[in-house]
């Protein structure tokens, strides 16, 4: 029997039915579509201005420094002389992920990093989650860096001037008695914001200007610090077991953010395909040669034991190996100029992640917006700056590197497995770099990075359950009704 209050049925009728819930958080976007808007924003288009030697020094200024000048002081405590050891574990873990983020940003040319290849290939929902992840990867960690180059600017002005900030303004509260705020960490990253407010091209000079700074810093720590090197160190090299490397292996995987930097710079890059796997592989092998090598010399010329929080560790070793405060202060300067570029660096990364989610409407439109004259997301890089300086002044190192290990790690993950995924669904698809015995390496680079966040501590998870709790929250309200992916493509028309 026919209902009487349907509809007549038209066999003309071709308009499709609305997707399901389900079908709409699996959509996928086309390879294609993500190419072609490319450098597309709200008002203006991003310009591509960076060769090969730009996009690594971008991974590099985005890299080296956090660890060896940041976060060593926590790490040995943790590993003994074995600390050693956790890097060469972290920079595996993160080589693995290398490679797949080699092949996919070959593939994928696109500012959107991780967030954009997870769209290409496990749909919206896994994006979206992806890029949440990325914004609490790039942002903390702007933040924590931030934080680390207080430490050795108070450092620099003691050693030159005899005079150091104060407590209340140099620690957030909580860290130490007395701290209300953290305002050198909130200048260095308002002095990146007017860096990156010029363009991507004269950020770009500044950064290589400071690269340099600090490999030759490293490279003089490496050489003082062998005078002062003692085997007997390393008598016992793995006091607190293997559980202990693989702790501080996870909180030194911080020291390794910012290896895929070059990613987010897929739509300046002026041969993209070519440059960013090359860029991308090469700044890794220059980190990890550094840090191993600056972290077996800092053990051997200081125990283990004697190692504490403090975020200058390496300034103080060169001071008591020489005894003389001029090296711990030169090193300091060096650190001040190397640090700032991690934070230039990164918080560049930060900006061009959510450029590319707010051109696919899953945040608000003005992070898209690009000025015409200089060819930035002016605005979006004023929002960031001013969140990421916030979070610096206000909140304690430690807990903002284990937050950004677990946020960074849950977005490498994805990636090992996007790389699979675009093999198994695109084998035709032109690739510049391919990685070696795929799927095994990309398994392999999946499971360590699992590994590596069941070894954050406990309250490091909850803030990461927290924070995607509120992501979920935020892409049910706005991103899902907002996604611009319903809609098709001019090209599509």
């Amino acid at each position: 029997m026919l209902d009487q209050g349907a509809p007549p049925h038209n066999p003309t009728d071709t308009t499709p039915s609305s997707p399901g819930v389900a079908a709409r958080l699996m959509r996928r976007k086309p390879v294609e579509r993500l190419v072609a808007e490319g450098g597309q924003g709200e008002g203006g288009a991003l310009r591509r201005s960076l060769g090969l030697w730009q996009l690594t020094m971008i991974s590099i200024g985005a890299t080296l420094g956090t660890g060896i000048f940041v976060v060593l002081g926590q790490a040995v405590p943790k590993a003994g002389p074995a600390v050693t050891l956790s890097f060469v574990i972290a920079g595996l873990t993160a080589l693995f992920s290398a490679l797949s983020y080699a092949e996919l940003a070959g593939t994928i040319p696109v500012s959107g990093s991780s967030y954009s290849y997870a769209y290409a290939t496990m749909g919206e929902l896994i994006a979206w989650v992806c890029g949440w992840c990325l914004l609490l990867e790039y942002g903390v960690s702007v933040a924590a860096v931030a934080v680390g180059w207080g430490e050795y600017l108070n450092e620099l002005l003691d050693g030159t001037i005899g005079v150091t900030i104060p407590a209340s303004l140099s620690a957030a509260p909580g860290e130490i008695d007395g701290g209300i705020i953290n305002l050198p960490a909130l200048i260095v990253v308002l002095l990146a914001m007017v860096f990156l407010l010029g363009g991507a091209k004269e950020s770009a000079r500044a950064n290589t200007v400071m690269v340099c700074v600090k490999i030759a810093a490293l490279v003089l720590f490496c050489a003082i610090g062998f005078m002062g090197f003692k085997s007997g160190n390393y008598a016992n090299f793995m006091p607190l077991g293997m559980a202990g490397v693989s702790a501080a292996g996870a909180t030194l995987f911080f020291s390794y953010i910012g290896f895929d930097a070059a990613s987010t710079a897929g739509e300046e890059a002026k041969n993209a395909q070519r440059d960013l796997p090359r860029a991308i592989m090469l700044s890794l092998v220059i980190v990890t040669a550094l840090y191993v090598l600056v972290a077996a010399v800092a053990v051997g010329a200081k125990p283990w034991r004697q190692f504490s929080d403090a975020h200058a560790a390496l300034a103080q070793i060169m001071t008591e190996v020489t005894g003389q405060s001029f090296w711990g202060t030169l090193l300091a300067f060096c650190a001040v100029i190397a640090i700032a570029s991690v934070v230039l660096t990164v918080l560049y990364g930060q900006t061009r992640i959510l450029f590319a989610m707010a051109r696919d409407g899953l945040v608000p439109k003005v992070f898209a917006k690009v000025h015409p004259k200089s060819g930035t997301p002016r605005a979006n890089t004023v929002i960031v700056s001013l969140f990421c300086g916030v979070l610096a002044a206000a909140v304690p190192l430690g807990d903002l590197a284990d937050a950004t290990s677990i946020g960074t790690l849950f977005a490498f993950a994805l990636v090992n497995v996007a790389v699979v995924v675009l093999r198994r669904t695109r084998p035709q698809m032109p690739r510049t770099f391919r990685v070696p015995l795929s799927p095994v390496l990309p398994a392999l680079g999946f499971l360590f990075c699992i590994w590596m966040m069941g070894s954050l501590k406990r309250d490091t998870w909850v803030v990461f359950g927290v924070w995607m709790a509120v992501g979920l929250v935020f892409y049910f309200v706005y991103g899902y009704r907002r996604s611009r992916l319903a809609t098709p493509a001019p090209s599509e028309k």
